[in-house]
């Protein structure tokens, strides 16, 4: 065989029928022509494209964490700790976007501000299924998206389908645990509240082996814990910065409201567990 024949084409294929593979893969031109800014300043297009970012975070996170419950369902941890790991790295990714609104001042978020109206990021859908997910459920936030049926209908479902530490408490009950009847039996539409016996059963798989299956399994839904509790707090600093204690936009009541959610721990016995190990 001759040397030419293992020469490799100085240029890639270029010329293609219809559109790119890639476009027709990451469908790129559509993702880059969904910035329509409100105002003329030019700090509003940040503004928009990293909240368009946290919305593709948001889904790639959500759909881990369904993978995992679904995982969790069938007994099978490592694959539930697999997309959690996963997750973890992705909820990095999603944090580090605050870095570009971190330093807003009053007066750049004031200059396009009112172009939101009554827009907030609290009315995010793929982020109230994020929450549900976590167990923090809530029929009400449900209204918002009376206008909207396929979203309406998809967190509906969500509302009424167990979070992911129900599957989890599920999985330890079946593993022996005794997780009580009325955790396990509990309406699933409803907000998870702390269990002093759940808390000892947590407390019980931490004192034992920690290579056991489910404490790796319990390890890894702290590492998500601690990141959606630093998810809260840099929302909290990056609003206190641009806004102080003004009213949120949509009603909400801004800072007050983004302090009260950042004191909530999520999966919150396996945090007081580790007072008792």
């Amino acid at each position: 065989m001759s040397h030419e024949a293992h020469e490799q084409p100085e240029t890639p294929h270029l010329d293609f029928e219809g559109t790119t593979p890639y476009e027709d893969y990451v469908k790129a031109d559509v993702l880059t022509h969904l910035q329509h800014t409100l105002s003329d300043d030019p700090g509003e297009m940040v503004f928009l494209v990293t909240t368009q970012v946290m919305e593709l975070w948001f889904t790639v996170i959500v759909h881990e964490w369904e993978t995992a419950a679904k995982a969790l369902r069938q007994d099978d941890v490592p694959v539930a700790v697999d997309a959690l790991k996963r997750s973890v790295r992705e909820l990095e990714a999603l944090n580090a976007s605050w870095k570009p609104l971190s330093g807003l001042t009053p007066a750049q978020f004031n200059s396009y501000r009112g172009a939101l109206g009554e827009g907030s990021g609290f009315q995010s859908a793929m982020y109230r299924r994020m929450e549900f997910l976590l167990g923090d459920k809530s029929a009400s936030m449900l209204v918002p998206h009376r206008g909207a049926p396929r979203v309406h209908a998809e967190l509906e479902k969500a509302l009424h389908e167990p979070s992911l530490y129900d599957e989890v408490l599920r999985l330890l009950a079946r593993r022996g645990h005794a997780i009580p009847q009325d955790v396990l039996r509990r309406d699933v539409s409803r907000k998870h509240e702390p269990s002093a016996e759940v808390e000892a059963v947590w407390t019980a798989v931490y004192a034992g082996d920690g290579r056991d299956e489910v404490a790796r399994l319990g390890e890894a839904l702290t590492d998500v814990a601690e990141l959606v509790w630093r998810w809260r707090n840099d929302h909290l600093v990056a609003t206190r910065r641009a806004m102080g204690a003004k009213a949120g936009t949509g009603g909400s009541a801004g800072v007050a409201w983004l302090e009260k959610r950042a004191q909530k721990s999520v999966f919150p016995e396996l945090w007081t567990a580790r007072s008792y190990v």
